[in-house]
């Protein structure tokens, strides 16, 4: 499992590198044959890598990171998103919360930034890039993306949420559970959060955006009956501690554009347009 994970990592180096290379030359529109000259593989190699990791040839998937694929996309979900969200958080038929489950620290554990709260981190390998997990008794508490660049600022981030906690480093758990969440089906997850009462409902309002489409900033002031509050949810969605299972990846600005990501705007691009087309090819 763990070498499926590296692999899969590898993929994931590749593909970030076509998102820049085309997000720098888009106007040129490159060929399949310019873009594996550029990455250093042969065509047909960059094909089958890209197949295997989204079930889709590398120029459907390059269209798919496009603005105006967004643009549609957007409108897409827009009436996937009113039916999930009018479902309501308490909702049994909420569709991501079948294996996401948030619990909030209490205000004592708030107050004293974690003290004596346990905690095992590492770092490891997902399809994404690398990561560094942390958990608790009470469930999964932290999931960053890092390039190498980024792995102390990563770790830095992860401290300052829980300045006061006991922390322990374990890269073997640290795989098991990347492994468990990217790879393994149908487990269920707690998230341990540390947040105020707004954050976490904003992060509790993420979780019911259903896998493959994507919402506003907006879409989620509305649907937490504070229409005017777009820049205070969108803080709320920057602060997230847990990328992935608390799918910050899915909210765009209005106009489709993928900005605000703290863990890249490329990664950010490759998850939506990853699960977008995954979805379509299961549907």
């Amino acid at each position: 499992m763990e070498d499926k994970l590296l692999e899969k990592n590898e993929n994931y180096k590749k593909i970030e590198e076509v998102i820049k290379y085309i997000d720098e030359n888009f106007k040129d529109q490159p060929s399949i044959d310019t873009i594996a000259k550029y990455i250093g593989m042969s065509k047909y190699h960059l094909i089958r890598v890209f197949k295997e990791y989204v079930g889709v040839t590398p120029i459907q998937f390059l269209q798919s990171v496009t603005l105006n694929y967004a643009k549609e996309h957007l409108k897409e979900s827009k009436s996937i998103l009113d039916s999930a969200l009018d479902i309501g958080l308490s909702s049994s038929s909420r569709l991501h919360d079948l294996f996401v489950n948030i619990i909030g620290v209490t205000p004592k554990e708030y107050k004293s930034l974690g003290e004596n709260v346990e905690i095992t981190y590492g770092f490891g390998n997902t399809p994404f890039g690398n990561a560094l997990v942390a958990i608790t008794k009470r469930g999964i508490c932290y999931l960053g993306f890092y390039d190498e660049a980024s792995k102390e600022s990563v770790y830095t981030r992860f401290k300052e949420v829980w300045a006061k906690a006991n922390l322990k480093e374990d890269n073997k758990k640290a795989d098991e559970v990347l492994n468990s969440i990217f790879i393994e089906k149908d487990k269920k997850f707690n998230l341990y959060v540390k947040g105020t009462n707004f954050q976490i409902n904003v992060w509790k309002a993420l979780i019911n955006i259903p896998d493959g489409s994507i919402a506003t900033y907006s879409d989620v002031a509305k649907y937490l009956n504070k229409p005017k509050s777009v820049r205070a949810v969108a803080s709320a969605i920057g602060s997230n501690p847990i990328g992935f299972l608390i799918p910050c990846h899915r909210v765009l600005g209005k106009s489709g554009a993928m900005t605000g990501y703290r863990w890249g705007i490329e990664r950010k691009k490759i998850l939506v347009a990853y699960e977008a087309l995954k979805n379509k090819n299961e549907s």
